[in-house]
């Protein structure tokens, strides 16, 4: 299982650096307020709206969790009961910690019909949806590993350094880092154990791939585009060179 683990992230992560140097590159060009309006929109849709297919955003989920609250210590354990509502508090926190950078920016109250769905993460959402939807449990756990893109934008954002409005993105960033850094191992582990044949990690591989590459156009996007596609090519497959030999490894695994 565990080598099930390491395979799957090992497929992931020249997508998950790809996503990281859009984003480091971004930060250190000293983006105009603008270009930070834009991606704040565009990161709060997607803070508001989870994966469909485990979240249906936030609201509906809420709503999920309030008539499942008769049933707890009766069908539903307390535990998972509490997992959940943590689960939904931190997104929920995530969306206020960027919506108050986004208010600080335009000096107004914002709200959710400031959010934008770009035209790359709409296709990110119809991709996730169509595995999550498969009837495949090797699909669907392959939705949920590749959630978040290994916090790598968050993990870069947290590096920010300069004035107020840096000072607000590092914070938030770091956050939002500190709870979502781990949940990819959390998933993987999920996602190995779904795996019993070399053709089941074949195509949780082949979704794992699919999905990530998408993600790395949702982020070239959201970002206005701080490398060209050729150069996102180029750095990919130089990471999954780097993946290969050994050089470049996510630590603890």
């Amino acid at each position: 299982m565990a080598t099930y683990e390491s395979e799957l992230i090992k497929v992931a992560l020249p997508y998950w650096e790809a996503e990281a140097e859009i984003a480091s590159r971004f930060f250190s060009s000293r983006p105009a307020e603008e270009n930070h309006i834009f991606w704040l929109k565009a990161q709060l849709w997607k803070e508001l709206h989870p994966v469909d297919g485990y979240f249906n955003g936030i609201h509906k989920e809420l709503s999920k969790l309030a008539e499942m609250f008769p049933n707890v210590d009766k069908e539903i354990d307390r535990h998972h009961y509490r997992f959940l509502l943590e689960q939904m508090l931190q997104e929920f926190n995530h969306y206020v910690l960027l919506a108050d950078i986004l208010e600080y920016l335009t000096g107004r109250k914002v709200s959710v019909e400031d959010t934008i769905q770009l035209p790359q993460e709409r296709r990110l959402q119809e991709v996730r949806h169509r595995y999550a939807t498969s009837g495949s449990e090797i699909d669907r756990a392959a939705v949920l590993f590749t959630e978040g893109g290994g916090a790598r934008l968050f993990r870069e954002g947290r590096k920010v350094e300069g004035g107020k409005l840096e000072e607000m993105i590092a914070a938030a960033m770091g956050v939002i880092y500190e709870d979502e850094k781990n949940h990819f191992r959390e998933a993987a582990a999920e996602a190995a154990g779904l795996i019993h044949s070399s053709e089941e990690l074949q195509r949780m591989k082949r979704a794992v791939e699919e999905i990530s590459c998408q993600r790395v156009a949702m982020r070239r996007e959201m970002f206005r585009e701080p490398m060209t596609e050729a150069e996102v090519e180029a750095f990919i497959q130089e990471m999954k060179g780097k993946v290969e030999a050994g050089e470049f490894r996510e630590g603890g695994w």
